[in-house]
């Protein structure tokens, strides 16, 4: 059974525990350093990325995913997540800078400006639901990262290596394809 850590601060967790779990795997959840052992993978979640930093910061948590990331740890990143994970930010410095992707925040408005749509992602599946809230978009990616999906042309999932960066919330729908991804094709 593989062991997935949801960082467990702020913002969607119990919804990613809900889908991991379905997936068939042990969901952890990571308040502390000490609950970062023994994972084969790690889910930061949607939620407010500000709030999220200040919190990684206050439980002394940022170095120490850093370093796992930097050691090859396979992470999801989901809204909040990728903007966590980007090694650039528009208009805001960065926060674990391990993705080699350039993120802006809020790219489709704010709140009030949520909506869902159906993806067609090659490497997932067809009429895949995303959930858009105050959702960043990736603006440019490094050499090795891969486009896995765009949405009216701007990157919304992306891959570098051991790091899934989704502008959108796929824990917020039933279905768990893009999370059924991240552990059997990375984790």
């Amino acid at each position: 059974m593989k062991r997935i850590g949801v960082l467990a601060l702020q913002g969607a967790v119990r919804e990613h525990i809900q889908m991991l779990e379905a997936l068939g795997c042990e969901a952890i959840q990571v308040k502390q350093r000490k609950d970062l052992g023994n994972l084969d993978g790690l889910v930061l979640p949607g939620g407010e990325s500000t709030t999220m930093r200040k919190l990684l910061d206050r439980f002394d948590l940022l170095e120490s995913i850093r370093g796992l990331a930097q050691k090859g740890l396979p992470m999801l990143g989901t809204c909040a997540g990728l903007i966590l994970l980007a090694k650039d930010l528009i208009e805001d410095e960065p926060h674990l800078a391990v993705m080699d992707v350039t993120v802006a925040r809020n790219s489709y408005g704010r709140q009030v400006d949520s909506f869902e749509v159906q993806l067609d992602i090659p490497k997932v599946g067809v009429g895949i639901p995303a959930v858009f809230i105050r959702a960043p978009h990736i603006e440019a990616v490094g050499k090795g990262v891969e486009i896995l999906a765009q949405h009216e042309g701007k990157i919304i999932l992306a891959q570098d290596g051991h790091l899934l960066g989704c502008s959108f919330h796929p824990e917020l729908t039933e279905d768990t394809r893009i999370l059924e991804y991240f552990v059997t094709s990375m984790v």
